[in-house]
């Protein structure tokens, strides 16, 4: 039976009339003193699971983040619904921190957020040992696991609260883990009687476009010309250098566009975090180092301009688009370029042998989605262990690559390279090896005498377009090698010599058509994503102008005030009294209490 004080803080605070998915039994569980961890995607309620509980138990909720530049943020909105929130992190002087210490001494706080470095000192756990504490939260876990792509080797003194604070229930939480991460994290945070919540993976808002890149930035743009115009988003990129570069190209184009990276003072990224978050029509150019935590419910695209290292890190950034459940993009443009410079940097990483074998086959997971001919979702969720069906809203559902028999054309390729090295003792990278195929006269091929290979034109019925799938598709299957040397050639591996002697058959992927043709397909508007009819239009515009005003003046970003998903509900619904607007989704009691009646007056 569940805890009708749960219903109670759910509705009243928060402005919910019911739980989602696993929410209901997680926060049960932690009520009931119970060791939680949890999965569950970006967008899928995590923080309730925490947050009802910390206001049903006795004392303080204590939440562990590594997130202290957005600390403030995730306090201000807390405040918002008229919950007691802190934190305690370096960015404060020591009177403020002094203050809420004193604060949690009294009781009088609900929740508060702590870095784990911060956590783990001394002063802090002897202030933590003489208060009353409602449960640890354990935010962002992953970081734990050392195979994990945001890996904080601070986390793994978090063990220590299982035996220091024994009858205090611990709930880690993450949007990301395979099984094993998850027996990984467990392990760790010394977890092991926890029970483990495993919600679905699936977003089905998100429509996931992988396409083949060409002349990238002007792909960009078209993507964000043609489908997202005025709409926040975020490009992810490999390098510092190239965001600068696509941030300069994007606001060359009109578009409003912000660099972000570790290379940037510390005082340039929070200013241009706080204007992300803050204002409308926002585009993030930025590295990994950008994103987590990030609560923005809008967030129409997410773009990778480069090829990510992981399907894990693909999930997590691509996660951070339509968290309000709106429809939204998760485009991303791979070459062949991108595939020999992730191998080469798994070759010239520092690890072990080991280290590098998981690379690598992090890699390949992440290749396969890329040149998968069946649906993107059921790919990407069966990786984390995940079954589904077709999902009809991917670019190999809408659009349907076809697939054909690759086997000559990879025999040529594989030809080249090894006569190439047997008979000239040569390594070349891609490029050259196309040229050869393709009889190209070139000032290179000529010094090197190569037209007088035997393979040399024996390609010249494919494109050179097509023959970068062709090599893209063999260094993804492994049957191709990026040397060792450091200048991106090619190399056979064990699995080249079955192709090369035809007892293996090779179906390639070609992209259609229409889609090589047009890399638009079938993006939405901002107008056209809220969905509405026409009468309701105006009413959604002046609760966002509303809203717009309010946060200016409160000094936090428009979502913290309502999401755009209440506002639709509201301007579908058209509340009448202050009961009608009580059962719209995210207006609890403080904010009734605070906008009732402006919202009423709006919509009369």
């Amino acid at each position: 039976m569940s805890d009708p004080r749960a219903q109670d803080v759910l509705q009243r605070v928060f402005g919910y009339e019911s739980f989602r998915g696993d929410q209901q039994a997680i926060v049960d569980h932690v009520i009931g003193g119970g060791d939680a961890l949890v999965l569950m995607p970006t967008g899928g309620g995590k923080s309730l699971c925490y947050q009802v509980p910390a206001l049903v138990r006795e004392g303080t909720g204590v939440v562990v983040s590594p997130l202290i530049a957005l600390m403030q943020d995730q306090v201000d909105a807390l405040t918002e619904l008229g919950v007691r929130a802190a934190y305690l992190n370096s960015t404060q002087d020591w009177r403020v921190a002094r203050e809420v210490e004193q604060a949690f001494l009294a009781g009088e706080l609900d929740l508060l957020y702590v870095a784990p470095e911060r956590l783990l000192t001394d002063r802090c756990l002897q202030l933590l040992e003489r208060g009353r504490i409602a449960l640890f939260a354990i935010d962002e876990a992953h970081c734990v696991s050392q195979w994990g792509h945001d890996f904080r080797p601070e986390y793994l003194g978090l063990s220590m609260l299982h035996e220091r604070w024994p009858d205090v229930p611990r709930i880690a939480l993450t949007a990301t883990a395979t099984a094993a991460t998850r027996v990984e994290i467990a392990q760790r945070l010394a977890l092991d009687e926890a029970r483990h919540f495993v919600a679905s993976f699936d977003r089905p808002n998100i429509r996931y476009r992988i396409v083949e890149k060409n002349e990238v930035r002007r792909q960009l743009l078209d993507l964000i010309r043609g489908e997202h115009d005025g709409d926040s988003g975020v490009v992810y990129c490999l390098s510092r250098a190239r965001v600068e570069e696509t941030a300069d190209f994007l606001c060359q184009n009109g578009v409003n566009a912000l660099p972000y990276h570790a290379g940037l003072s510390a005082a340039v990224r929070a200013g241009n975090q706080s204007r992300f978050l803050r204002e409308d029509g926002i585009v993030m150019v930025a590295t990994i180092a950008f994103g987590m935590g990030i609560d923005k419910p809008d967030v129409r695209f997410v773009a990778h301009i480069d090829l990510p290292k992981s399907v894990e890190g693909y999930y997590q950034e691509t996660g951070r688009a339509g968290r309000d459940g709106l429809p939204a993009t998760a485009w991303l443009a791979y070459g062949l370029q991108d595939v020999v410079q992730q191998r080469r940097m798994i070759d010239e990483s520092p690890g072990d042998e080991l280290y590098r074998r998981r690379l690598g086959q992090q890699l390949d997971a992440m290749l396969g989605l890329c040149e998968t001919v069946e649906c993107r979702r059921v790919r990407l969720l069966a990786y984390f262990g995940q079954a589904i069906t077709a999902c009809g809203n991917c670019d190999v559902c809408l659009d349907p690559p076809q697939s054909w028999d690759g086997t000559v054309a990879a025999q040529k390729v594989l030809s080249a390279v090894y006569r190439l090295w047997k008979e000239r003792g040569q390594r070349y990278g891609a490029g050259h090896i196309i040229d050869i195929l393709r009889g190209k006269d070139t000032d290179r091929i000529r010094q090197n005498d190569h037209q007088t290979l035997s393979v040399f034109g024996v390609g010249a019925d494919l494109s050179e377009n097509a023959w970068r799938g062709v090599l893209r598709q063999l260094l993804a299957q492994g049957l191709l090698a990026v040397d060792t040397d450091g200048y991106g050639t090619l190399a056979l591996t064990e699995g080249s010599r079955t192709v090369l002697k035809g007892e293996r058959q090779l179906m390639l992927r070609r992209e259609s058509e229409k889609k090589a043709r047009n890399s638009k397909s079938g993006g939405r508007s901002r107008a056209a994503v809220i969905d509405l009819p026409p009468e309701a239009q105006p009413v959604f515009e002046a609760l966002r102008n509303w809203r717009g005003e309010v946060a200016k003046n409160h000094g936090v970003p428009a979502y913290v005030i309502f999401h755009d998903a209440t506002l639709r509900e509201i301007a579908l619904a058209r509340p009448a009294s202050m009961h009608e607007l009580a059962h719209i989704n995210g207006v609890g009691t403080r904010k009734l209490e605070a906008y009732g009646d402006d919202i009423l007056r709006l919509v009369a």
